[in-house]
């Protein structure tokens, strides 16, 4: 089926509108960008989705430099050419959803909030609704905003919690404190701590898996492999249950479903967790409750403690 567009020119960014799903967005980039990567850049420039779904749409290779695709860690250059079809009608992260926050501490650059179990982070195909970004753009524009009444704000993510897992974020309120954070993050200088309550009795109180987690390509699942990336997780016995544990995880490193993956690679699944080998039960028993950083402006350390979750079971 042929696609129709109509151009026109706005500054230096060329806009195609696509009549059937996607909007067609073209940047040139006029001189050289120091340092700058091809989805920081994007970042910056489409406002009105969410970084998630522009990082999907690069690793997929639906964006083109100079008519081929790019990774996002791609350094732009002057004289670069980029395309990029957003499914602008689709994308709902950035639509404000009046969601109740339980707000650990909030200041002019960051704020620190207690997830719920069950919230999606940021939406998805299948979810475009109801998550934690569309909570926090809604707050972040009418409820604490402090930006001008024309600005929009939107919502830095720095790092994520699975759906089913409750706990502590640190959300930026700006871009020059998500990027502060974001390199504090990559650099590990930042610490986190979970409460699980895992299958079975674990004899040792405290010790260290060690186990390569990586992605099945066929069955789109993450799963511990040989061939995956280095995770390291330490674990400490808080206490021993009727038939069960409940233990403090410290992740060392940050794989996608680490702590999950590395309990149910010792035989000891997280509680709830079904699809890793857990019983049902009400809610995943994984809550992040410790997270320490430095603040992306003064750099003093800030240390956030939450209690144990009243819904883990206790006997």
């Amino acid at each position: 089926m042929a696609c129709h567009f109509t151009r026109f020119a706005l500054g230096s960014i060329k806009i195609i509108i696509n009549i059937s799903v996607r909007t067609k967005l073209e940047f040139n980039i006029a001189e050289k960008r120091h340092k700058n990567r091809l989805d920081r850049y994007l970042y910056e420039q489409i406002t009105a989705v969410s970084r998630m779904y522009l990082y999907d749409l690069i690793r997929s290779g639906d964006c083109l430099v100079n008519g081929e695709p790019k990774v996002g860690g791609y350094h732009l250059q002057a004289g670069d050419a980029i395309e990029i079809a957003v499914d602008l009608s689709a994308e709902t992260a950035m639509m404000p959803e009046n969601i109740a926050l339980e707000i650990v501490f909030e200041d002019a650059e960051i704020m620190v909030i207690n997830k719920p179990p069950g919230m999606l982070v940021h939406p998805t195909k299948g979810v475009r609704s109801g998550t934690l970004l569309n909570a926090l753009t809604y707050y972040l524009n009418y409820v604490g905003k402090s930006a001008p009444p024309e600005t929009f704000i939107r919502p830095g993510l720095v790092h994520r919690l699975d759906k089913k897992t409750s706990g502590l974020m640190v959300i930026a309120k700006n871009p020059g404190s998500h990027k502060r954070l974001s390199k504090h993050f990559q650099h590990k200088l930042v610490g986190k701590k979970y409460y699980a309550v895992v299958e079975g009795l674990i004899t040792e109180d405290f010790g260290k898996i060690e186990a390569p987690i990586g992605r099945d390509a066929e069955e789109r699942v993450w799963l511990v492999s040989a061939d995956g990336k280095p995770a390291e997780t330490n674990f400490q016995i808080i206490k021993r249950l009727t038939d069960a544990t409940l233990l403090e995880l410290e992740p060392v490193t940050g794989r996608t479903n680490q702590l999950r993956l590395h309990c149910a690679h010792i035989g000891h699944p997280v509680v709830g967790d079904d699809k890793y080998g857990g019983r049902e039960y009400a809610r995943l028993c994984l809550h992040a409750y410790k997270l320490s950083f430095y603040h992306p402006i003064d750099n003093r350390r800030l240390d956030f403690e939450l209690d144990l979750p009243k819904d883990f079971p206790f006997e």
